[in-house]
């Protein structure tokens, strides 16, 4: 692995999850050993973006399933043992109601659109829906490839430091909720995931470009020397490969972007500060500063950049750790949107916020919501989409989609369309070699966001 370590004496963590001793974790591929240079494999193929501006997403998956009748799908009319405590207010688009813990996306509703009736979930605590679009079973022959991995295989990166999917998600205790693989395509096209405590590997400390060219020259050479004795042409083009891990260690565009203490105090202060070493049951920490890094990784070039937040799953006191949990998610994602807005962004970075399920009608014994396959919700903003609006309707007591189900294909087709990527650019196969699709054949973006 290709790594310039920091100086150990430096420990401080920051809230995005980039502290100063470990060293940097590339999509947990480490102790696989790949370096650098082959988790950057094959993204020559799409070219090179000319400028910065480019179309990215920021996904934040709210690990454990929200409840989405305590959030943007109030049923104030409902009996008491579905109402629930939380009170309806009133948001700046006429009509529109949604949870009185969250007055920041109130006021912006113009900017969001709240799907009220998502379909499709399992009972199963796991990401891999919300980052593929699809179920694990009967999966294709090496899995579905993260959504992330598709865009960086059509897209590759937009400029050479910085790579196309980066994901800011915790590794979490309940395995499933961590994010899949890169499927079927590889492992080429992994997350860069720069969570573990080392940010000072993406840069040069205590050492020349001088010098780090002359190692570049020697590890040349031995590749070349293995190059010349692979019968199975696997080594050919890891020059390029490697040429783009010197461009991540050579630029400070990564580097930069991670460091949200270059933020002024009152920007970080928008987002919310919270304790990244505190996770949240078998999930991630609270860390709405993740938000912040995203913006500024999207900022600096990333096409796709994934956060998990938080613990959702509230089988007991519901209530009670909503007037914890509910305010603080506002504030942070108010802060990425209206962020996004002043900064001119807000048609070029789609956000979608969302959790595997939702929470059953009926309130339970412990003043919890249980599994709630059913019906769920999820919350988009950005990418240029018509805002201001509700997308679907629940049944009286929220159990059912009422009206307009949408399916998380659908939402994934809206993904790819609001970043321009062509999904019949070319033919993939799966490894048994069936040809696959990264959407079911027939599912379109949705109408009601794209026009």
């Amino acid at each position: 692995m290709l790594s310039v370590p920091g100086p150990a004496s430096v420990s401080r963590k920051l809230c995005h999850g980039v502290s100063r001793r470990d060293a940097l974790r590339v999509g947990g591929l480490g102790a696989a050993g790949l370096s650098l240079p082959q988790l950057l494999r094959a993204e020559a193929e799409s070219g090179v973006a000319a400028s910065r501006r480019h179309k990215s997403v920021i996904m934040i998956y709210l690990c454990g399933g929200p409840p989405h009748q305590d959030m943007y799908d109030i049923k104030s009319a409902a009996p008491t043992e579905v109402r629930g405590e939380f009170q309806p207010i009133s948001t700046s688009v006429p009509g529109i109601e949604i949870c009185e813990l969250l007055p920041g996306i109130a006021k912006n509703m113009d900017r969001f659109v709240p799907i009220r009736s998502m379909v499709g979930a399992k009972d199963a605590h796991y990401s891999y829906q919300c980052m593929t679009g699809y179920h694990e079973q009967n999966a294709a022959a090496g899995g579905w490839p993260h959504f992330g991995s598709v865009v960086s295989h059509l897209e590759g990166p937009v400029t050479p430091g910085t790579p196309p999917f980066v994901s800011l998600c915790y590794t979490t205790k309940h395995r499933p909720y961590n994010e899949p693989s890169p499927g079927f395509l590889g492992l080429g096209h992994s997350s860069f995931s720069p969570k573990g405590p080392g940010r000072d590997d993406l840069v040069l400390q205590g050492i020349t470009a001088d010098r780090l060219g002359h190692r570049h020259q020697l590890l040349t050479s031995f590749d070349r020397l293995r190059r010349d004795c692979d019968a199975s042409g696997k080594m050919e083009g890891m020059d390029v490969f490697t040429q783009q891990a010197m461009g991540i260690l050579t630029s400070p565009d990564l580097f930069n972007a991670l460091d949200v203490s270059q933020e002024s105090k009152q920007t970080r202060d928008r987002y919310g500060v919270q304790d990244e070493n505190k996770p949240r049951g078998d999930a991630a920490p609270m860390c709405p500063q993740n938000f912040l890094a995203a913006r500024r990784l999207v900022e600096a070039g990333a096409r796709v950049v994934t956060v998990n937040y938080s613990f959702w799953d509230w089988h007991g006191s519901n209530f009670k750790t909503g007037r914890q949990e509910l305010p603080i998610f506002d504030l942070g994602i108010t802060a990425l949107i209206e962020d996004l807005h002043e900064r001119g962004l807000q048609d070029d970075v789609t956000v979608v916020a969302w959790g595997e399920f939702g929470r059953t009608p009926k309130i339970n014994n412990k003043a919890g919501r249980d599994h709630w396959p059913r019906v769920c919700s999820a919350l988009l903003a950005g990418g240029g989409m018509k805002t201001g609006q509700v997308i679907g309707a629940t049944d009286r007591l929220g159990g059912e989609a009422a009206d307009r189900p949408v399916t998380f294909q659908e939402v994934f087709a809206t993904i790819y369309h609001n970043l321009g990527v062509n999904l019949d650019s070319e033919r993939v196969f799966d490894f048994r070699g069936v040809p696959r699709t990264f959407i079911e054949p027939g599912v379109k973006p949705i109408a009601e966001l794209i026009g």
